[in-house]
């Protein structure tokens, strides 16, 4: 079995469609947007689904695309980032004859998507997307990612004489710790589904533990 068929076994049952998109998936070399993100986001959307409901193809269609075209987090063209992976995934599925109809939905999903774009998603499957691609921006692995991220960028882990940022403006682009508050510990008021609040409030509960952890070790 080929790594290709082994990874898109991960996204049953629709392995046969992760066969065909996995090749376009990406387009750069973020390892915080990587094979292995989407297949922890497409976990979270299928356990999300099982209870939420959606269309489940659509939506693997939507989770498996939505990182179709990459742009580093420090870009000027960062908010636009799910627009341009809206236009590439609807190229994609449309030389693969999927009705306009469904590849205008897995479009929406991808668009409405991203916290930077700030668009509210209105189909039950960009609901979905949104919320099981931001759990996978809080918990530990959110954790991991901040960090990776933040080497990715250059920026520091901390300041060391205000690590919490009570006496200096918050900057996540020179500490790591800071997107904590300017971004990861407010996901959680804005997920759509009733399973992912739940899921994100335990993934914040466990955030703010690994916080806590290193403040006490420096």
């Amino acid at each position: 079995m080929t790594r290709l068929h082994a990874l898109a076994a991960a996204f049953a049952p629709h392995d046969e469609l992760a066969g065909e998109l996995l090749p376009h998936a990406f387009s750069g070399d973020d390892g915080s947007h990587d094979a292995a993100h989407l297949v922890r986001v497409w976990k979270n959307a299928a356990r999300i689904q099982a209870e939420e409901g959606g269309d489940s193809r659509q939506l693997a269609a939507a989770v498996l695309l939505h990182d179709c075209v990459a742009v580093e987090k420090n870009s000027p063209l960062r908010a636009g980032a799910s627009r341009l992976a809206a236009e590439k995934a609807w190229q994609i599925l449309d030389g693969l004859r999927w009705r306009t109809l469904e590849i205008s939905a897995v479009a929406h999903a991808i668009l409405t998507h991203s916290f930077s774009a700030n668009m509210a998603p209105e189909t039950l499957e960009a609901k979905i997307l949104q919320d099981a691609d931001r759990l996978d921006a809080i918990g530990m692995v959110g954790a991991a990612r901040c960090f990776y991220i933040a080497g990715r960028m250059g920026s520091g882990l901390y300041d060391p004489l205000d690590p919490l940022a009570e006496d200096r403006p918050l900057d996540d682009k020179a500490f790591a710790i800071d997107h904590f508050e300017t971004k990861l510990f407010r996901l959680a008021d804005g997920f759509q589904t009733a399973a992912g609040r739940r899921l994100a409030l335990e993934r914040q509960t466990r955030l703010r533990s690994v916080l806590a952890m290193l403040l006490d070790e420096i």
